[in-house]
């Protein structure tokens, strides 16, 4: 069907929860079990790359020795088929939360096909953004001057650090405000609250939201990558109640435009 409509598959996703299970665990042999078959779905739908997600499990090791090394296995796994690993970090994850976490990881893995997966929600929404706050921000002593001095200090080493080669894929979206916060502990499945509002509280760029997506772009663009942007969106609406979007042809549309207005905003 994607070849009769001219389109390619980029990338599967998202494969979660895969490094870091102790030796011998059941959620051990139930990830590497997993892999075999995701790796059964590229070759049926014709993508070379994969996904993961940096887990979010509490059940999982913390060191960075343990979790490279699931990650080579894995990277071994897809060689032979041609197939590439990008890693991304999930702002929730219980180990790897942010770009600088999964970079350290990405280079101990040390295999030449593991790359990163950045993402404009999970960088900003993790380094600038707080749900569980009333200002929507992180909350810490200088306020939001020294916030954002942090945050673009971050963004600035980020666009100095990463060679282009490594990022496999940049994936956008902003992310509304919670018209109340978030509740800072886990909900009753353990998922954190910065996982509860990625799951449908985040619009295309320049369509409500309010995170600086501009920026992070700026930075990724910086160390000279020019690959693959993916809008990638769970659009609720404002309060996140799961809103139905009839026309996805429209909305295929406003994210073009927001595709668009957002390189030319990056590029100034």
């Amino acid at each position: 069907m994607c070849k009769e409509a001219g389109l390619k598959i980029v990338m599967l996703q998202p494969f979660s929860n895969f490094e870091g299970w102790p030796e011998g665990s059941d959620g051990r042999e139930d990830a590497f079990l997993r892999a075999k078959g995701w790796i059964r779905i590229m070759q049926a739908v014709g993508t070379d790359m994969l996904q993961v997600g940096s887990t979010d499990s509490p059940h999982t090791l913390s060191s960075l020795t343990h979790l490279a090394s699931d990650l080579q296995q894995l990277c071994d796994l897809l060689a032979p088929h041609g197939f590439r690993l990008a890693y991304e970090n999930w702002c929730w994850a219980t180990h790897a939360p942010d770009w600088k976490d999964v970079w350290a990881i990405v280079q101990k893995v040390d295999r030449p096909n593991i790359g990163l997966c950045l993402d404009t929600f999970q960088t900003a929404g993790g380094e600038w953004a707080d749900p569980t706050t009333a200002s929507g921000l992180i909350e810490r002593e200088g306020g939001k001057e020294a916030l954002e001095r942090q945050f673009l200090s971050s963004l600035e080493e980020l666009g100095k650090t990463i060679p282009k080669e490594k990022i496999y894929i940049l994936q956008i979206s902003d992310a509304y405000k919670p018209q109340q916060p978030l509740n800072a502990e886990p909900d009753e499945q353990g998922l954190r609250p910065r996982g509860r509002w990625s799951s449908c509280l985040r619009p295309v760029p320049f369509d409500g939201g309010y995170l600086p997506v501009v920026e992070v772009t700026k930075a990724v663009l910086e160390t000279g990558f020019r690959g693959w942007f993916s809008m990638e969106v769970f659009d609720g609406g404002p309060d996140g109640q799961d809103q139905e979007w009839k026309d996805m042809g429209a909305y295929a549309k406003k994210a073009m435009r927001a595709h668009e207005r957002l390189l030319e905003e990056a590029a100034d």
